[in-house]
């Protein structure tokens, strides 16, 4: 082959491939882009909803599954039949002063009740609740804090009874109650627990007036409001040891509730 001839079909190759170089760019400018494939590695977030970036709040004791089913009335089988049954009740401890000064004088008479605390005093004074128990006495929730709990709204109504004290009977503090609260209160497994006989030894009126005010008002099956916290409980653990030996004699016996 002629050098003349080599240098024309070396130039004919060229402009082939020079022209077969611009019609791909081309038809890759014409070509819509291929979408991005997500790595498996990394699974994509799924989106943000005001449900989900909303904490809610839930009673730490909320009962899973089925609730367990309160004591509907927690006195009635202590008062079947005719007995001579009056139920004492202590709300606000314990405490360590007046709470073993109470059960001393109970173990004194032999007579049993039934104490109401309150969650934030149950932290503080954890061997108390050993001590009631022991003596054969039964123990009720009366709230963590002794809030209202009809003043309060939904989310701390449930707290202070869902998380209070462990029980089969509540007693609302200063007795508020609603539809809602008594609600509540069985959705914890628990029953509503209030009184009859309130001599209002809270406000420290005087042993004889305590003590006066229990021998008039209590009937058979009554339960009777005292207190074991909440402040200086002198008056109440005296007349408790005066208004004991009257009830005795007339042939009343003081079993704890079944809580």
């Amino acid at each position: 082959m002629s050098r003349k001839l080599a240098t024309v079909i070396g130039t004919v190759v060229a402009a082939a491939l020079v022209v077969g170089g611009l019609a791909t760019v081309a038809l890759n400018h014409t070509r819509p882009p291929r979408p991005a494939v997500a790595s498996q590695s990394t699974p994509a977030a799924p989106p943000t909803t005001a449900a989900s970036s909303t904490p809610t709040t839930t009673p730490t004791r909320t009962p899973s599954g089925k609730p367990e089913q309160p004591v509907a009335d927690p006195t009635a089988s202590l008062a079947a039949g005719n007995k001579k049954v009056l139920f004492l009740s202590f709300d606000d401890g314990p405490d360590p002063v007046w709470t073993p000064r109470i059960l001393q004088i109970l173990r004194k008479h032999g007579a049993h009740a039934t104490f109401f605390q309150l969650g934030r005093m149950q932290a503080e004074h954890p061997g108390l609740r050993e001590q009631i128990l022991a003596d054969g006495h039964t123990i009720g929730s009366h709230s963590i804090s002794h809030a209202q709990l009809t003043a309060l709204p939904a989310a701390k109504r449930r707290h202070e009874i869902f998380d209070g004290p462990r029980s089969k009977c509540f007693r609302p503090p200063y007795g508020a109650s609603n539809p809602k609260v008594r609600a509540d209160i069985a959705a914890a497994g628990m029953s509503q627990v209030l009184w009859d006989v309130d001599p209002r030894d809270w406000k420290r009126p005087g042993v004889t007036a305590i003590v006066d005010n229990i021998l008039h008002h209590a009937h058979r099956r009554n339960i009777i409001l005292l207190h074991d916290g909440g402040g200086d409980r002198t008056q109440t653990a005296a007349a408790l040891d005066k208004v004991l030996p009257l009830l005795k004699a007339q042939g009343y016996t003081f079993p704890a509730m079944t809580c």
